[in-house]
């Protein structure tokens, strides 16, 4: 059975701690490989590494630092066939997903790649009597990564490439559910030429997780997981003196305004609905219709649709998605929809007994359909992260408004109407941190900032964009002025530029 190791120090290494983690081919639900559990040692090895490389990398020149970039980008891009056949064999999404997860990823190493101009400071010529000032963007040091399972290239690429760029130095601890497109990345990342310990990483469970928050040699951690876990990073993360942001849990809504293209917003519920079998922190997990006719309207064309929708292995072309990533995660969502059932709401498409001939020890589930959910629910409060829809119908624009403005998390939302009144009106008023209009799935692109409010967000810079090169940095300012013109003798007064 293949055994999955760490990639510490420019190269790949087996695990020392003797223990490991099942990794699964979703499809059958067989174990396809192990991977090893980093004990503290193996990840301080790694932090030791990083520690050591990163003074070398940061005196490297920005142009220097993006051509390494730049060359990853194309060893990637010629490698996507292969990456997203192995990202889809242990995350179970389908391959035309998986290249969409190493695609965004990838943008945002486009976007590093401009670091030159990113990094560039502010400069004031005679801001007093022949004083200049000018400030520097320098890196922290050795910063760290902790993602999640559901994007497997996307968010450690995200992570991982302002801060190299910056001139850090990188740990990376991945989902231990599937850990080898990360290890694929590093590897990679040095055969673009990235010296060895700048790019390190670690698999683990909470062992490796406290070790990166709790070493000094850490200057900066990036955690994408659930809103629990996050609290927990964030919180320990900034006990220690680090800088700290992290992105939790979602219940993504959707409006279907009353004068919205309804073929458009049924096309949208089902693919931002049930695309990667729901695992998305930016899926749609409600569907908010404005008004009863509304409502039905809607009904009568989304049931057909979600009856209809294909439920195929991973590799399948025509799929629509495949299984969830393991059976932990499977049996999560139908107690999810067992739980929905009981409290009340109308179930209108049952898909907890979809099995695939052939395949019935696979993770798979069909879609199902929840209508007159109310917000006193469990599944409207919580995030099912499954191939789960949730209709809940409202009277008016102001109640529709009102469920993601009230609700505890805040990562994505989104309106379709024909009228730009409401549509502006939405966007300025509703408290969530990214809003389509029209748009079901509203991820910025790479040289925006991606983050959600409330729950669904924790620190004060969010991922990608500019707000990546400020987390990855420190601002240094100084104010200079040459001997000649200084006047003799002491100043007992504060400096002023009068």
């Amino acid at each position: 059975m293949r055994s999955i190791g760490h990639f510490i120090g420019g190269r790949v290494v087996p695990g020392s701690s003797g223990r490991t983690a099942d990794v699964f081919d979703p499809n059958t639900g067989e174990v396809q490989a192990k991977v090893a559990l980093a004990s503290k040692g193996e990840v301080e090895a790694a932090i030791a590494n990083a520690a050591a490389a990163q003074p070398a990398w940061a005196a490297e020149n920005p142009q220097k630092r993006a051509r390494v970039l730049m060359k990853f980008l194309q060893l990637a891009q010629a490698e996507m066939d292969s990456l997203a056949k192995l990202l889809s064999s242990e995350h179970g999404k389908t391959i035309p997903d998986a290249k969409g997860d190493i695609q965004r990823g990838l943008e945002v190493v486009e976007f590093a790649c401009g670091i030159p101009h990113l990094l560039k400071g502010e400069f004031t010529e005679g801001a007093g009597p022949g004083i200049d000032m000018y400030s520097m963007r320098q890196p922290l040091g050795v910063v760290a990564g902790i993602t999640p399972f559901n994007f497997p290239a996307m968010i450690p690429l995200w992570k991982a490439a302002p801060a190299i760029a910056c001139g850090n130095a990188f740990i990376l601890k991945p989902s231990e559910r599937d850990p080898s497109v990360p290890i694929r990345i590093a590897e990679l990342f040095k055969q673009a030429g990235l010296p060895d310990g700048v790019f390190n990483v670690v698999n683990g469970d909470k062992e490796a997780v406290d070790t990166i928050l709790t070493d000094p040699r850490i200057m900066a951690i990036g955690f994408v997981g659930s809103s629990q876990i996050a609290e927990y990073v964030y919180a320990t993360g900034c006990a220690h003196g680090k800088r700290v942001q992290c992105f939790g849990g979602a219940k993504n809504h959707m409006i279907i305004m009353p004068d919205a293209d309804m073929d458009q917003a049924v096309d949208a519920l089902i693919g931002a609905g049930y695309g990667s079998a729901g695992e998305r922190c930016m899926a749609i997990s409600v569907a908010v219709p404005v008004g009863e006719k509304t409502a039905d309207a809607l009904m009568g064309k989304l049931i057909p649709r979600v009856e209809k929708l294909k439920v195929g292995l991973s590799t399948d072309p025509d799929a629509d998605y495949g299984p969830l990533v393991t059976r932990a995660a499977l049996e999560r969502v139908r107690g999810y929809v067992d739980q929905g059932v009981k409290e009340g709401a109308e179930l209108v498409v049952d898909g907890r007994g979809f099995t695939m001939q052939g395949y019935e020890n696979g993770f798979f589930m069909g879609g199902c359909l929840f209508d007159r959910v109310t917000p006193e629910m469990t599944i409207y409060k919580e995030e099912i992260f499954g191939p789960v829809l949730s209709v809940v119908r409202a009277r008016d624009y102001d109640e529709a408004l009102a469920l993601p403005t009230k609700h505890e998390y805040g990562n994505g939302v989104a309106i379709f109407t024909r009228d730009g009144d409401a549509a502006r009106d939405f966007a300025t008023r509703v408290q969530v941190g990214m809003v389509g209009i029209n748009v079901p799935i509203p991820v910025p692109l790479a040289y925006y900032t991606f983050g959600g409010w409330k729950r669904s967000g924790f620190g004060d810079l969010n991922q990608h964009g500019p707000d990546s090169i400020r987390f990855y940095t420190k601002t240094k300012t100084v104010t200079s002025r040459w001997p000649s013109g200084i006047k003799d003798g002491a100043e007992f007064v504060i400096p002023t530029m009068r």
